[in-house]
């Protein structure tokens, strides 16, 4: 068997006396003629070959011809946008990728690379020029790009431009002087990418940066100076506002882990339909939407049509795809953010990465305030090591975050900018950290102090406290006994309701005080049933950080709550919204 025959190149040219040495080519391997330099470099765009032959003096145009062939492939291949533009603003070549674009992003580039080269011309001298460049070069001056063997050696520092086509598209850009041999530039080389997606990244790091800082700046002075409503609607209204801000959807919720009864509470939601958020859902991977699966694994989910999931259940009103990412403090998953769109395939990776980044500062913020209004240690110095060291782990995860960021973005220095921001945010928020925690180690401020007094309103006042922290309802228990008051204590919900319904028609309670959220009964169920039972006695309800299942303040305000207490809330608050009820009532049954 013969062995592959060998397959050359000949460029014939117009010499006839290399004809003897081609015929003898022809009979000992694959031979392909190109009468010209032309031919010669389409047969190598097209074929390959094992040799190629021609006459010397062809050679050298023959090599130059296949450099400037190989260099305009490679800038016809490469990603970005390339161009040579002189000093009137006329381009006088560009790339492929250049030309695909519309002639309003020509028209943007030409005129920025005129302002790059008038810029230049200032800055370089001749003698500038000549000093670095030891060769003598002559570069065309009738329009075109210059020849491969007439470009200089020298060029400039580049210069980086920002191009903002519309508001729709950005450009990066970089500027490039080309340096006659006699001093003065001559025109500008410009490399030009799409910037549009980094530019939005960017964006969205901008909101995270900003919403983080507003989310976790929730100082306890600050609070203490808010007014029933307002407490109520702090982190809703901020959670609100950069989740619209950051994500740019209308339609999300918020549910928190009850670790007690693995239920995923509603806390916010925005834009649902009532009977989405009615849906209970527990913290189990099947059987409980999707939601319920990303709070059992921690893993966020990225649903693009909600009819081919099974595991998506009732949201918002012609869903077509959601987004749902764990709220996590360290390694503890605390709740759920999902969102939901009208549109299929609404949500990206980078969604889904700020998303998660966003969820921690929300979840960092709702630990915040939960453990400012639980009595969990007996001094001040004390809580503020707890705050300190319950959200440092969640903290290092955003500063991980964002440095896994910077290792992905390395020559973008806008961008690794806002990353260091972030990054810088965590240590602003780990020195706040302690004084938002400074003084809150009391559900009932200064109730150390109460001594024993006499006060008409109270002596003798048949009141209820339901609360299943005993801290709390054994403290107001003892303050409301120092003024000689009568007080039944209810260690829960049904069992607070119990004592409600236990009355006699005429009711002998004269006061329900209940905790919010106890694990059996809510206090809007306390409140409902003071309403069936003891229709004219006034109730009041207290809470921590506006946690509200269910939404019983909303509900029973609209039915004659009495009052809402925050925790921590200081004796006079207590004993002031104590009196006005009593007094009221005494008032109305005159």
């Amino acid at each position: 068997m013969d062995e592959a025959r060998s397959k050359v190149l000949i460029l014939t040219g117009q010499s006839k006396a290399n004809a003897p040495l081609i015929a003898a080519l022809k009979g000992l391997s694959d031979a392909v003629e190109a009468g010209s330099i032309d031919l010669a470099i389409d047969a190598l765009r097209h074929d390959h070959f094992d040799a190629i032959f021609s006459d010397s003096a062809d050679f050298l145009p023959l090599e130059r011809a296949l450099v400037s062939q190989q260099a305009n492939l490679i800038l016809n291949t490469i990603g970005e946008g390339v161009c040579i533009v002189d000093g009137e603003a006329r381009c006088n070549w560009m790339n492929k990728k250049m030309q695909a674009w519309p002639a309003r992003v020509h028209e943007k580039i030409r005129r920025t690379c005129q302002e790059a080269f008038n810029l230049f011309s200032t800055q370089v001298s001749p003698q500038t020029a000549n000093s670095q460049n030891g060769h003598s070069h002559h570069v065309s001056s009738n329009g075109s790009a210059p020849s491969a063997d007439s470009y200089p050696t020298y060029f400039a520092h580049s210069k980086r431009y920002t191009l903002n086509i519309e508001d729709q598209q950005f450009l990066e850009m970089i500027a490039s002087p080309v340096i006659a041999p006699a001093g003065q530039v001559v025109q500008v080389v410009a490399v030009i990418w799409d910037a549009t997606g980094t530019r939005r990244l960017q964006q969205k790091i901008d909101a995270i940066d900003k919403a983080g800082n507003e989310l976790v700046r929730l100082e306890a002075d600050a609070l203490s100076k808010l007014n029933v409503q307002e407490r109520l609607k702090l982190l809703e209204d901020k959670i609100i506002k950069y989740t619209r801000d950051l994500m740019h959807f209308d339609h999300f919720a918020i549910r928190l882990l009850d670790r007690k009864a693995n239920k995923l509470e509603l806390v916010i939601s925005v834009g649902l339909p009532p009977e989405a958020e009615a849906v209970d859902l527990f913290s189990q991977s099947e059987g409980n939407g999707i939601s319920g699966f990303v709070a059992a694994t921690g893993r966020s989910y990225i649903c693009p049509d909600v009819e081919r999931d099974p595991r998506y259940v009732l949201g918002l009103d012609q869903a077509k795809s959601s987004l749902t990412v764990p709220l996590r403090l360290h390694d503890k998953v605390i709740g759920v953010f999902n969102i939901e769109s009208r549109q299929c395939a609404a949500f990206n990776e980078d969604d889904r990465q700020f998303a998660e980044i966003f969820g921690r500062y929300v979840a960092i913020a709702l630990n915040i305030l939960d453990l400012m209004i639980v009595e969990r240690v007996g001094t001040a110095h004390k809580v503020a090591d707890d705050v300190c060291s319950e959200v440092a782990g969640p903290l290092n995860d955003i500063a991980s975050d964002a440095t896994a960021l910077m290792d992905d973005y390395i020559g973008n220095d806008d961008l690794r900018n806002k990353l260091y921001a972030i990054m810088e945010n965590v240590q602003t928020i780990r020195r706040s950290l302690r004084q938002a925690a400074d003084g809150t180690n009391k559900t009932v401020l200064g109730a150390g102090d109460v001594k024993t007094g006499e006060d008409p309103i109270l002596r003798g006042a048949r009141i209820l406290v339901a609360d299943d922290e005993p801290n709390l309802r054994t403290t107001i228990s003892e303050i409301l006994r120092k003024f000689h008051a009568e007080v039944t204590v209810a260690a829960n919900g049904a069992e607070a309701i119990a004592h409600i319904e236990g009355q006699p028609e005429n009711c002998n309670y004269e006061l329900i005080l209940s905790d919010i959220k106890m694990p059996d009964k809510t206090g809007y169920d306390v409140f409902a049933a003071a309403r069936r039972r003891c229709t004219q006695v006034p109730v009041i309800l207290m809470t921590g950080f506006g946690y509200d299942p269910n939404h019983s303040i909303v509900r029973a305000s609209q039915e004659g709550l009495q009052a809402v207490l925050f925790k921590p809330f200081k004796v006079d608050q207590l004993l002031t919204e104590i009196r006005k009820a009593l007094s009221q009532r005494a008032a109305a049954s005159v």
